[in-house]
Formats: C-alpha cells, structure tokens, sequence
C-alpha cells in the first residue's frame, strides 16, 4: 500500500473517531445568592465561587465554554445541576462564571455554549 493511501486512512480515522463538538445559543442567568450552600441534583453543595453551571439534559460533569456574546468573555463551567426552568434559557451559571462573562448587572445575557458531545 502506497504512504500516501495510508496516510489518508491514519488520518481519517483519527478524525472520525474523534468526538464532535456541539454549539448552541440562548440565554445564560445565573445562581441567586439565596442558594449557596444547597445541594445541587448531583449531590454537591452550590458554592458561588466555583465555575459550575446548570443544564436540562447535559450529564453531570461535562465541560462547557461559555461565551458571551456581546462581549466574547469566555469561561468553563462544569455541569452540577439540572435547570433552567425559565423558557429560552439553555444554561444557569455560577455566580463566579457569570462575573467572568460581564452578566452580574444584566443578570441575563445572550451565550454560546460548546461542548464535546460523548460517544455512545
């Protein structure tokens, strides 16, 4: 077999096996401070300066890049908790996260989420 064939085949295996990212848009709150130190649906106490984040179906542990889209800040959260319930929002987000992405004042904010989506 020719190098070049199979460099093609190393090459395409490698991106094929590769797991593919995910990208959404829609609106980000984030954790009022009344709820610090309450249990999240995964078991862990909400601590308002860790970068977790709440979604309705992402497992638990999943790593997600936020970022605003009126100002590109961007952080990583991890998902903790099940939420929002308030229709058009995709993520809630610690109060530490939403600082770093500029939303404290607005306290809601236009996102873009990106996540690696898990092999089944």
């Amino acid at each position: 077999m020719k190098k070049s064939t199979l460099f093609f085949l190393l090459v395409a295996f490698v991106l094929t096996s590769c797991g593919k990212y995910v990208t959404k848009t829609g609106k980000a709150s984030y954790y009022a401070d009344k709820f610090a130190g309450r249990k999240t649906a995964n078991g862990e106490k909400y601590q308002p300066n860790e970068y977790t984040a709440a979604h309705k179906k992402l497992p638990f542990g999943t790593k997600v890049k936020v970022t605003n889209l009126q100002n590109n800040k961007t952080v990583n959260v991890r998902i903790n908790d099940r939420g929002p319930f308030v229709a058009g929002r995709i993520i809630d987000l610690s109060k530490a996260a939403a600082k770093e992405l500029g939303i404290l004042k607005s306290g809601v904010a236009k996102v873009k989420i990106k996540y690696k989506k898990k092999n089944k």
